[in-house]
């Protein structure tokens, strides 16, 4: 109940504001996040606001909310998909929930290595991935760079056994929640704005994420293991509604387009820095950082390639991926 009257709250003060507006011939567009402010993707998307701001010549700006003023990003999005807000940045594990190809992003080991994962998100397959939502009125612009997803718990894990009855916080994600059942957990999706408290109250023992939000978040303070696993790597997707998009000219597509592209390759930069500012800080405060074999995990989930294979489109999708050099 309280979390439907803060979306209705939200949802009023949105219909005022609008999600894309002019006001003395400026065009306004409003991105509403969930990130805090030192995270380097919303650092990214203020670099994508002072870019446009540019290329425009003053005449388009981007006033971004962070800290989920403006909803989780399941609300985002559908904000999105009615034009109350115009742009979101939210994980493609969220994203599944609306596009259900975008489970692919969610299979553990997909990828080879980050080198891999940018060839593939910055090719024509990440472009195809990106338009896959218009239908849903959500028209992806770029990719942001999330690193690799490990676990972290409140007691040592050296295998997959390690996790046998752990309850363990996931996205609302129907691939993340199969993916820890393989492993042995017990996968609980918990709001990433609640679950500093859920660990601290032992609701769950662990989650699961990449290393700059665990050392973001401050997790690293009630829970003491850094599993580095790397599981996954999803992608996290700026996306605008087409609501939005379809009102813009031509000339400024191509200005905002621009600049979230330059937005992201900006990111990968301080997305590395902050990978390695978290690895130290977190050794600094205790956590113990252990790292698997990771074979073991691999062969765990290996029944969710043999399930996705199931689907002709999946199975080409996937190969697809794997032969990218």
């Amino acid at each position: 109940m309280k979390n439907i009257m803060r979306f209705c709250l939200v949802l009023f003060s949105l219909f005022l504001i609008a999600g894309c507006k002019e006001q003395n011939k400026v065009k306004e567009i409003k991105l509403g996040h969930g990130l805090d402010i030192s995270h380097p993707v919303h650092k990214a998307m203020v670099y994508m606001s002072e870019r446009l701001y540019e290329k425009s010549g003053g005449t388009m700006t981007i006033d971004i909310y962070p800290n989920q003023q403006l909803g989780s990003e399941r609300e985002t999005l559908e904000l999105l998909q009615i034009g109350s807000l115009g742009m979101t940045k939210v994980s493609t594990g969220v994203l599944e929930n609306f596009v259900p190809s975008l489970q692919l992003f969610g299979l553990p080991f997909l990828f080879r290595d980050r080198e891999h994962r940018f060839e593939v998100l910055e090719g024509e397959i990440g472009e195809e991935f990106l338009n896959k939502s218009i239908d849903k009125r959500l028209k992806g612009l770029t990719f942001y760079d999330a690193g690799s997803r490990s676990f972290y718990t409140k007691t040592p894990v050296e295998t997959p056994e390690d996790l046998k009855g752990l309850k363990l916080r996931v996205m609302e994600s129907n691939t993340a929640i199969n993916m820890v059942k393989h492993l042995g957990g017990s996968p609980t999706p918990i709001a990433w704005g609640e679950l500093y408290t859920a660990l601290q109250q032992g609701i769950v023992d662990g989650a699961e994420n990449n290393l700059p939000s665990f050392y973001l978040s401050r997790h690293y303070e009630v829970t003491k293991n850094f599993v580095v696993d790397e599981h996954t790597a999803l992608p996290d997707e700026l996306l605008i509604s087409t609501l939005v998009w379809n009102d813009l000219t031509p000339q400024q597509q191509k200005w905002l387009k621009e600049a979230a592209m330059e937005s992201s390759e900006y990111q990968k930069g301080i997305w590395r820095e902050a990978e390695l500012e978290a690895m130290e800080e977190i050794q600094k405060a205790g956590v113990k950082v252990i790292y698997p074999d990771k074979e073991l995990f691999r062969e765990k989930v290996q029944p969710m390639y043999e399930q996705f294979s199931q689907d002709p489109e999946m199975k080409k999708l996937i190969e697809e991926i794997q032969a990218v050099k």
